[in-house]
């Protein structure tokens, strides 16, 4: 047994907690947990939990059903917040394997891992820093009617209403109680619409933490009495929920995509990797933005005063927020970095970045040129000027994002044959199933004319 092994099963003695949870993710991002008790957790560090990999989205067909949930120590975490008569409670997350020991190739964890060691193989550390956006609703109606944000207030209000000022309050100390470092938190441009930034972290240990986040923003709500959600377009006349992701390359202490010469101090690496995202950026929208109603959200609006600011357009900017690429001004050398705008807080985090690093590695690897950068305003061009300068649009539905997908070598070398196949096949049926679907707007606009 390990040392971490060791402190996990010391602390769960000292702090007295009755319950571990076990958790991983199926192929959607959807988490998965079991619950074991600290007893058991010895044996588990050993053999892991086995458990029926065909009822999980993605994971095995019912013939090679066995699969083992192996808890990571090192993702321990105590749960003070959630404490009670029960005590305190505590997580992990696990790694998938199959009977034999081996990683399961359908486990999003590992899709991840496997990305970062093709970045560790060239000596490159991926890091990743998320603001991620959601909304406080007052209710959720069953029939799918229009909900109640839980304010009226807009970008960087200081609201009065209890709810969204005590909860991000609570939200923050929450994720701070568990480690989750918080950079940043404010209200957003909507009603009732959140933003809280983590800190910048290894993009494994990144994507355990959104996995984490949505868990404790739910839990806070509900003990405030209202709804937190994810959705990435829940109003028709308000902006939708992203999840801006800056990303940067280390080799060691050194910041890769810094260099003090060039006049936007920006690296040959770092605009390879520009280059691979904008490159394959059409491929992988549909792992970055994999709901129906993610491109709701993506398609610009106009609305009563502004345009909605999510990136329709494959482009890159220098502090340019039209621009799919952005990347900030900064001041010290290590805070060199680019932030990709269109990934939703509703995507799988390992999924995302790993495709996202695929990218930018093939970039680097392929020698791909940037090209010139979109400092206008790009959704207050023409559609004539956009193919003027070269602007191809984004998908503007989840259909033409999975025709562009299932043609990509690139993803389907970062996914892995499994994954691939499943997400393209899960996300079809979504697509066949909303098709069919006779919508509110269709009744109201047709009934009485037709």
């Amino acid at each position: 047994m390990d040392r971490q092994q060791e402190f996990v099963l010391r602390t769960l003695e000292e702090r007295d907690i009755r319950f571990v949870r076990l958790w991983f993710t199926d192929v959607l991002g959807t988490l998965k947990s079991v619950s074991v008790a600290p007893a058991e957790l010895e044996a588990a560090f050993e053999e892991g939990i086995g458990f029926d990999g065909s009822a999980i989205e993605g994971f095995a067909r019912v013939h090679e059903s066995d699969m083992v949930a192996m808890p990571d120590p090192t993702t321990f975490q105590v749960f003070p917040f959630e404490g009670g008569i029960s005590g305190e409670s505590a997580r992990m997350f696990c790694d998938i394997l199959l009977p034999d020991g081996s990683p399961a190739w359908a486990d999003p964890r590992h899709v991840l891992r496997r990305a970062l060691s093709r970045a560790a193989e060239k000596g490159f550390t991926f890091y990743t820093h998320p603001e991620i956006e959601f909304f406080l609703l007052e209710n959720v109606p069953a029939d799918g009617s229009v909900p109640r944000p839980v304010d009226t207030g807009g970008y960087f209000d200081n609201t009065t209403h209890a709810a969204a000022r005590d909860f991000r309050r609570q939200a923050v100390l929450s994720l701070e109680r568990i480690g989750i470092s918080v950079e940043f938190s404010h209200h957003e441009v909507a009603p009732g619409q959140q933003e809280i930034d983590l800190r910048y972290a290894d993009a494994l240990a990144t994507a355990d933490n959104i996995m984490t986040f949505r868990h404790v923003i739910k839990e806070v709500a509900i003990s405030h009495g209202v709804h937190a959600t994810f959705m990435p377009k829940p109003f028709s006349d308000q902006p939708g929920s992203g999840m801006h992701t800056h990303l940067s390359l280390f080799e060691g202490e050194r910041n890769v995509f810094h260099d003090p010469g060039d006049p936007m101090k920006l690296s040959k690496v770092g605009r390879g990797f520009i280059a691979g995202l904008l490159t394959h950026a059409r491929e992988y929208t549909a792992i970055t933005n994999q709901w129906v109603n993610s491109y709701k959200r993506l398609f610009p609006q106009v609305l009563p005063d502004r345009i909605t600011e999510s990136p329709a357009y494959v482009c890159w900017g220098h502090l340019n927020r039209s621009a799919l690429v952005r990347v900030p001004a900064y001041g010290k050398p290590n805070s060199a970095r680019v932030e990709v705008r269109s990934l939703d807080s509703a995507c799988n985090p390992y999924l995302a970045y790993a495709v996202l690093l695929g990218a930018g590695l093939k970039g680097i690897e392929e020698g791909y040129e940037l090209p010139p950068g979109a400092e206008d305003d790009v959704w207050a061009l023409s559609d004539a000027e956009r193919r003027a300068a070269g602007y191809q649009a984004l998908p503007e539905n989840l259909s033409e994002a999975l025709d562009v997908m299932a043609g990509s070598e690139l993803v389907a070398e970062v996914l892995g044959e499994h994954v691939f196949d499943y997400f393209l096949k899960n996300k079809r049926t979504e697509w066949e199933e909303y098709r069919r679907v006779v919508t509110p707007y269709e009744r109201e606009r047709y009934l009485t004319m037709l």
